[in-house]
């Protein structure tokens, strides 16, 4: 899609990384442009609420038992901006970076420049970074697919793929996420702390490291090189 000038919000998420219950009883998806401003803690009234599935629907103890039948990342599929599904094997042979995003953190202005420095450094030795907007830190990501899409295009001039915006915690989180967070757990349970955690995985779409969102981009070259097999 074409590229054009996007207005942006500029408070800042909290410096504090708090960790995020992992039982979320109700998942939130804003219809808001990114031109709305609204204070942290306020009553977000223009917030829809999605029915979440009670913990005797059968269908959510078949979604968990096809997730940890899975063995790589291979083994997924997402949809990107417009809907569309997108196997992940397409990727296979390629090393990985995936990472939450949000377009109001305050860690968006540092790790954008740096993911589109990696790429554009590695891209033709066989990095990929997956990028995939949430908005379940304090509502940093409240814009639509189309809207989060144009801003990367305009103010970061991403060319790695950012998908459609997923949950990443709780029992709406995309299966990619719940294979994530199980192949690698953080320092405080596998539940996503923050916006911009990283996943690195290896050639064979195993998952080798998982880095807090206060872990920039560049400081994870070495592990990205290694992982290349780059010198």
């Amino acid at each position: 899609m074409s590229c054009s000038s996007v207005r942006v919000l500029s408070n800042l998420c909290t410096q504090q990384i708090t960790k995020i219950p992992s039982k979320i009883l109700l998942a939130k998806s804003c219809q808001i442009s990114l031109n709305y401003t609204n204070p942290i803690g306020s009553k977000r009234s223009w917030f829809s609420t999605r029915f979440c599935a009670n913990k005797q629907n059968p269908i959510l103890g078949i979604r968990s038992m096809a997730t940890q039948s899975k063995q790589s990342v291979y083994d997924f599929s997402v949809k990107d901006a417009k809907g569309q599904e997108v196997d992940l094997s397409q990727f296979r042979g390629k090393v990985l970076l995936i990472v939450n995003v949000a377009s109001q953190c305050g860690f968006t202005n540092s790790n954008y420049p740096e993911l589109t420095t990696l790429y554009q450094r590695y891209k033709d030795q066989g990095l990929e970074i997956l990028a995939f907007p949430s908005n379940q830190f304090n509502g940093q990501e409240p814009g639509s697919n189309e809207e989060i899409q144009e801003f990367v295009c305009t103010r970061f001039k991403a060319e790695y793929p950012v998908f459609g915006k997923v949950d990443v915690n709780g029992k709406t989180a995309d299966p990619l996420y719940t294979f994530l967070r199980s192949s690698k757990g953080g320092l405080l349970g596998d539940s996503i702390k923050w916006n911009f955690t990283k996943f690195l995985v290896n050639r064979e779409g195993k998952v080798v490291d998982r880095y807090a969102p206060t872990t920039t981009p560049l400081s994870i070259e070495k592990d990205i090189k290694k992982q290349l097999g780059v010198a």
